[in-house]
């Protein structure tokens, strides 16, 4: 067997292996790049708040936070954010607390200006109705809706999407020069018809979507697969990049101290101390804070997280500049940029936030949003090739 021929029943069997995983998570895909309008417009009693007055003031979000924690004393609210839309409830997930018995709903949405609680769900809960389509359609788009083995049977399948683009890219380039008429042909004349769609057939414009679909949207496709092995299987990728190009230490690589229930440093405390930690960085490291993003607490290792979004994050909304400070001392434990920092987590930062639509508003959501629809055509094509020529093969033998 050439190594044309084995690579060419590779890309036929590892499509067909992933034909399935890749319809699902193009389509869902394509649907998670409109998630917050789609979950808003699903959503609008929970995601949605009326000023009461037109110069009616917003509370705090710590003060939101505290009434949410006053309101479910049972559960752990363990992460606020800061940056607060005018008309837009504000949202918080619940922990259980550690001996504490399950909750029944673990996300909450407040009223910014009265602090009413508008309602709860358990997040991704199909069964709870419609409210939850949009993060159960995550759930399936990162997990199969199937928890961690869901997340790493989705990341194997990404680690052989990445090879299969490049096997494809490959069997689309011209063989080897085997008669005479072909020898005077440039390289560009013979691999240009990869490039084209005929409509000379049914069956010749179902090949030419799927060899030419699959050429022109190549690097998109790769940039794709790519991403989704650094979400979905960190414990591949991350080894790999880092042999590759620098990285920035983990957030599991930085000293931490034992569970710690009750801090020293209150959140009030905290987010004070964290904005002079972060505006000192900024000055050290020559960025520029535009943004609040999120501060959170992590009990088991007694460590706060602020974040916040700087002139070194590349999406829309929300920040991914971020330091960790102790929860009892308030020193600064480490810093994590996006880019500029180290080259490994800058290109990782570009590929996770294109992945994600977070870069570049409606344009970048809406060709998301195609590129979803692309992949599952490209798939099913694929499927419809194999059966053809299956069928083929069959009537061939029987005559």
């Amino acid at each position: 067997m050439s190594l044309r021929s084995g690579l060419l029943r590779m890309h036929r069997y590892v499509g067909l292996l992933l034909a399935g995983f890749l319809v699902l998570t193009g389509l869902t895909g394509a649907m998670l790049a409109w998630n917050a309008e789609l979950d808003e417009a699903l959503n609008p009693g929970l995601l949605r708040a009326v000023p009461p007055a037109l110069d009616a003031a917003m509370w705090s979000p710590l003060a939101l936070r505290a009434a949410v924690q006053q309101r479910f004393p049972h559960a752990l609210v363990a992460r606020v954010p800061l940056a607060q839309e005018q008309g837009k409830a504000a949202s918080f997930l619940l922990r259980r607390k550690p001996g504490s018995p399950p909750l029944a709903d673990d996300q909450v949405f407040i009223d910014p200006y009265t602090g009413r609680i508008l309602g709860t769900r358990r997040w991704g809960d199909l069964t709870q109705g419609v409210h939850n389509l949009m993060p159960f359609v995550y759930r399936l788009h990162y997990s199969l809706a199937l928890g961690p083995v869901g997340t790493a049977v989705l990341g194997i399948a990404a680690v052989l999407w990445t090879l299969d683009c490049m096997v494809g890219l490959y069997l689309t380039l011209p063989a080897r020069r085997r008669h005479a008429a072909a020898a005077g042909r440039s390289f560009w004349a013979r691999w240009s018809p990869a490039w084209k769609l005929s409509m000379r057939s049914r069956f010749r414009m179902v090949f030419d979507v799927h060899r030419a679909g699959g050429l022109w949207l190549w690097v998109a496709l790769l940039a794709m697969a790519l991403s989704s092995v650094a979400l979905n299987l960190p414990q591949v990728y991350d080894p790999v990049i880092q042999r590759l190009a620098a990285r920035q230490p983990s957030t599991e690589a930085l000293p931490a101290r034992p569970p710690l229930g009750q801090p020293g440093l209150g959140w009030e405390q905290a987010h004070v101390r964290a904005r002079a930690l972060m505006g000192e960085e900024a000055t050290r490291r020559g960025f520029v804070v535009r943004q609040e993003s999120s501060l959170s607490y992590d009990f088991r290792r007694g460590l706060y997280r602020y974040d916040v979004r700087s002139s070194l994050d590349v999406k829309d909304k929300g920040g991914s500049t971020r330091i960790f400070l102790d929860a009892d001392t308030g020193g600064l434990v480490g810093i994590w940029l996006p880019t500029a920092a180290a080259a490994g987590d800058t290109v990782t930062t570009w590929l996770t936030q294109l992945h994600m639509a977070a870069v570049g508003g409606r344009p970048m959501k809406a060709a998301i949003g195609l590129f979803g629809v692309a992949v599952a055509v490209l798939s099913c094509t694929g499927v419809v090739i194999w059966l053809r020529k299956r069928r083929a093969k069959r009537d061939a033998i029987r005559t």
